[in-house]
């Protein structure tokens, strides 16, 4: 039996708006094996500015390798991980490669390494960039040419990307998509663009398969977090097409650039744990590194337990590991995230997707949230401020959801109502007196 010959590829990690140079990112592919290597360069371990890009990866000389802990896992190292595509920039991606296939059969399948470098450098997510050993960023777009459109773009992507769910996109709907769709996680229709005033947007598109407006509960759930004190992404409604039949598009302003287009390093919590996607981990472990790793530990743990108990009384019950992330402030230490990616899921049992605690298992009701609060250093009272702070403004969401920022119809309250009036409001209510 014929011997197949390994994949060996080698891509350069820099960081920043100034693309500093940090080190080497070795991929190897035998067969169906894959797997990856990162070395610092030692003018990143000399830098005083120096810090570890990525939980996983020490500040030590030599190739530290990483494969796979799962199928569901990435080959890579856990921050650069964060940076590549997910469901919906996978399936843009390999579309685009079948029907190139077809016309040059010789075509190589992808690989992982291949799916990571089809994200357009501009849009990536974070501060780490990946260039070749020529020095070209990858991905780059031809000069004069813009990857990242502007809004006025926008019903183009939004077109492409439909043709592209009912698996009827042409080869140009597909170039079209390549790094504006391709940017980002998870597994709806979206795009990277650039906003009105500047700043580097998501533009988040209905889906096919939607029951109700899935884009106008978002805004609304950000808008609630943010009356909730809870520090959010910034997002709002766009319509596209004719009034009467307009199409609501969240765009949400990224919270990984600065002022100057300044580029924030990022990891998720996934990454800050160093957890793979089939483990079961917990908000209390999520707490214990934030009170390793942050710059104001006792704020974020305090934060972290303010939106457990929104996410509880709006049941956005994705909470998962990639759905929380955290932004570098200096010399190794990290603060959380702005919220995103908050969904109310009114169809869905009120059970969170990450444990409370390995004792208590997932969040189901506010005596467990209050019973746990010491460990996010809130004493009663403080718990209790909390406590009628996010109640008070989760009360409010009709009045929100038919203002001009959400725009829902009397109608579609219905369709939302299950996640925010309920039981636990209740409970809440009467705690509170």
């Amino acid at each position: 039996m014929t011997a197949v010959a390994a994949v060996r590829r080698q891509v350069r990690l820099c960081i920043g708006k100034a693309g500093l140079p940090v080190g080497s990112l070795a991929y190897v592919r035998q067969g169906r094996r894959e797997n990856s290597a990162f070395a610092y360069d030692a003018a990143w371990l000399s830098n005083p500015s120096r810090f570890n890009v990525s939980a996983d990866l020490q500040l030590i000389a030599g190739h530290q390798p990483h494969k796979a802990a799962s199928p569901h896992d990435s080959v890579f190292h856990g921050a650069i991980a964060d940076t590549a595509p997910d469901a919906w920039g996978r399936r843009v991606i390999a579309r685009d490669h079948a029907k190139r296939r077809r016309a040059e059969p010789h075509l190589p399948a992808l690989t992982e390494l291949d799916y990571l470098l089809a994200v357009d450098d501009f849009s990536r997510v974070g501060a780490l960039r990946l260039c070749d050993t020529e020095g070209t960023w990858q991905r780059t777009v031809d000069k004069g040419r813009r990857s990242t459109p502007p809004l006025i773009e926008l019903e183009r992507i939004y077109l492409a990307s439909r043709a592209v769910e009912r698996g009827q996109e042409s080869a140009e709907d597909l170039r079209y998509l390549q790094g504006k769709g391709t940017s980002l996680g998870g597994m709806r229709p979206k795009c990277t663009l650039v906003d009105e005033d500047g700043w580097l947007a998501i533009g988040k598109f209905p889906s096919m398969g939607d029951s109700r407006s899935v884009t106008r509960g978002e805004v609304l759930a950000l808008k609630l977090a943010a009356q909730a004190g809870i520090d959010a992404a910034a997002a709002r409604i766009v319509l596209l097409g004719e009034r009467g039949n307009a199409v609501p598009v969240a765009v949400i302003r990224r919270f990984d650039r600065d002022a100057e287009d300044g580029r924030i390093p990022y990891q998720s919590a996934a990454t800050l744990l160093q957890a793979s996607r089939e483990e079961e981990r917990s908000y209390a472990e999520i707490a214990d590194a934030i009170r390793s790793h942050s710059h104001a530990p006792t704020a974020d743990v305090r934060q972290l337990w303010r939106r457990l108990v929104f996410n509880l009384l709006i049941a956005n019950v994705d909470d998962h590991l990639q759905n929380l992330g955290f932004l570098h402030v200096e010399r190794g230490l990290w603060r959380l995230a702005p919220a995103f990616d908050i969904n109310p899921f009114p169809d869905r049992e009120r059970e969170s997707k990450t444990w409370l605690t390995e004792q208590d298992g997932p969040i189901t009701d506010v005596q467990m949230l209050l019973a746990r609060a010491s460990y996010f250093a809130l004493d009663e009272a403080q718990a209790l401020t909390v406590l009628g702070e996010v109640h008070a403004a989760v009360a409010n969401w009709r009045r929100i959801a038919l203002g001009p920022e959400v725009g829902l119809r009397a109608v579609e309250l219905d369709d939302f109502a299950p996640a925010f009036e309920h039981e636990q409001m209740d409970a809440v209510a009467a705690l509170l007196g």
